[in-house]
């Protein structure tokens, strides 16, 4: 019994030495806690007052440039303004002035089309809507696109002074592009195709007719017998031989009337 009651102290005393122990670790943690706030609190003051300081530095620096503007602002000239990038065309045809309901020519060319077919529909558009020759430059530049737009660009400043002069550089540049012009001889090559109707080979025939201005009425029906598909119209062409191509198309017209029917 005696032993029990001993071991039992023991026990007591080994308690409290470790609530001890707990006590003193606890009260040290406590106070590095409020060591930390402490420090926290004192490099938290030091922050606002940097702060505020640099705020008081970038206000005084601020009203000294201001002063300083004021000064100077009535010896400053005006800027000159400058272009963008140099521009082909003359001072005198950059300040022409396209009035804003001004309808330009609605056609595009970026390069790889016939420069001259270009330039004679962009004539024929100008000539209906009107407009004075200062414009035609700027109207027609703006036609351009691609390619074309770059290689104007790219002229020195102030290069080009006539619309003759822009016509002829442009259509020079692009003069590969250019369908090449016909030749009367060139109506033997115009053929029908196989189940064309007769119509639609005559209207081919005579647009090409058209660009020749062709004058030898004999030739223009030669080629057309030659170029036209064996059948009972070609047939007709023989034994009743026309004189003019119109007259061959008074004939075609009945005829495409008869097949519809």
């Amino acid at each position: 019994m005696q032993q029990l009651i001993e071991t039992i102290r023991a026990l007591q005393q080994v308690v409290a030495a470790s609530k001890a122990d707990q006590d003193k670790i606890l009260a040290e943690v406590q106070a590095e806690q409020t060591a930390s706030q402490n420090r926290f609190q004192d490099d938290l003051a030091v922050s606002q007052a940097n702060n505020e300081e640099l705020s008081r530095v970038n206000e005084e620096l601020r009203r000294d440039l201001q002063r300083m503007g004021e000064h100077t602002t009535d010896e400053q000239t005006p800027p000159i303004p400058v272009r963008a990038r140099p521009m082909p065309f003359s001072q005198a045809i950059m300040d022409t002035v396209i009035p804003a309901n001004f309808m330009g020519p609605k056609i595009s060319f970026t390069g790889v089309e016939d420069s001259e077919a270009h330039i004679t529909a962009f004539h024929t558009q100008m000539m209906i809507s009107g407009g004075t020759d200062a414009m035609y430059y700027k109207l027609c530049m703006g036609t351009f696109s691609s390619t074309a737009l770059d290689l104007f660009i790219s002229l020195p400043d102030g290069h080009i002074t006539s619309f003759d002069q822009f016509s002829t550089l442009f259509k020079e540049q692009f003069i590969v592009n250019q369908v090449p012009t016909p030749v009367t001889f060139d109506l033997f090559y115009v053929k029908q195709y196989q189940r064309e109707p007769l119509k639609g080979f005559l209207n081919r025939f005579g647009a090409l007719v058209v660009k020749l201005y062709a004058k030898d009425k004999g030739m223009m029906v030669h080629a057309f017998r030659r170029g036209v598909l064996p059948g009972p119209f070609s047939d007709s062409l023989i034994r009743c031989r026309p004189k003019t191509f119109n007259e061959i198309r008074r004939r075609v017209v009945p005829t495409s009337v008869q097949n519809k029917r």
